[in-house]
């Protein structure tokens, strides 16, 4: 390990640390000149991270994503949700990671979408397809004829940041939302809670992968990868915040849009390597729901939204968002296709 990594290191884990402590305990601590170091050595991770230093990309979204942990997690143990020292650090590293995205967007890109519905609904459409991920060689070559066992448990553990949690996404999303857009988020959340049968419950379904390839939480959370995490911040950062319900709009709509021809292969590997069943359920459902999910999404919550150019903005930065933060998580994955 080098010096960097070993700097890098010794504040994720103070960091984190205070995250197992009552907010009023994490306050009283971090007061002054304390404050100021911790906000000092978050921003400079930040800024290595800007210059594409692998390891501190990593840093980032890792104490990101354990941040996030304290408000998606139910816990019986104090965490220092609600302290204000903790507050400022997410601020931080959630604005240098918009920022980050921001600047992988083509500039005058979103100045082309069109102010009319329907023609911007299919220019975001053309935008997918004309895309680097769009039906990406990994899926479709790699995973499809090529993938291991192993491989696909890799697969399932980078893919479970978002595709393991969409249930509470939604629920975050839909707050403060109203009329047909409200109405859709709600059909999709109920279909994603099995319609009521605990058994079909979606995340239920997922977690039945992990179990297939006996996955332990352990080994999930060591097996992240940076961008895996990136995906996953994204997504609850949208989400989370009023200020970027279009975004979130976006980012999950597009996931939702490309989920099934994503999960065509994923099934097709899966069968070819005779694994379990049971495991591959949540896919299989996906490949119709997904389909039907994202076309009511367009239509009921898109192109609604899109009257307002703000909206239209909004919506096409988070698709933008979620294209690219899915190349970068590609683009780190080929190396080991490679190989």
């Amino acid at each position: 390990m080098t010096a960097s990594d070993s700097d890098l290191r010794s504040v994720v884990d103070e960091i984190t640390g205070w995250l197992r402590s009552a907010p009023e305990t994490v306050d009283a601590a971090l007061t002054g000149a304390e404050r100021l170091r911790i906000l000092d050595q978050v921003t400079a991770i930040n800024a290595a991270a800007a210059k594409n230093d692998g390891a501190a990309l990593y840093a980032q979204q890792f104490l990101l994503d354990r941040i996030y942990r304290m408000h998606t997690q139910l816990t019986d143990q104090p965490t220092a949700e609600g302290s204000s020292a903790i507050h400022e650090i997410t601020r931080l590293l959630e604005a240098a990671t918009a920022e980050a995205q921001d600047r992988l967007i083509e500039p005058g890109l979103i100045d082309q979408a069109p102010a009319e519905p329907r023609a911007y609904l299919s220019w975001l459409k053309q935008l997918a397809r004309e895309h680097r991920v769009y039906k990406h060689p990994y899926y479709h070559e790699f995973v499809r004829n090529q993938a291991t066992t192993d491989d696909l448990r890799n697969y399932v553990m980078q893919e479970s940041v978002v595709d393991g949690r969409f249930d509470d996404l939604l629920a975050m999303m839909q707050v403060g939302t109203a009329g047909a857009a409200k109405m859709e988020i709600a059909a999709n959340f109920w279909d994603e809670m099995g319609n009521g049968d605990h058994e079909q419950v979606h995340t239920h379904l997922f977690n039945k992968i992990f179990e297939v390839f006996d996955i332990p939480d352990s080994e999930l959370e060591s097996a992240l990868t940076a961008n895996s995490l990136l995906n996953g911040n994204l997504a609850v950062m949208l989400c989370r915040y009023r200020t970027l319900y279009p975004e979130a709009v976006g980012y999950l709509g597009m996931t939702e849009w490309m989920a099934p021809d994503r999960f065509v292969q994923v099934v097709h590997a899966w069968e070819r390597l005779g694994l379990p069943e049971v495991g591959i359920t949540y896919h299989k459902l996906h490949i119709t729901i997904d389909s039907q999910h994202a076309q009511g999404w367009f239509h009921n919550v898109v192109l609604p939204a899109a009257e307002s150019e703000q909206m239209r903005r909004a919506i096409a930065r988070g698709i933008l968002w979620r294209l690219n933060a899915s190349a970068a998580y590609l683009d780190e994955r080929m190396p080991m296709i490679a190989a």
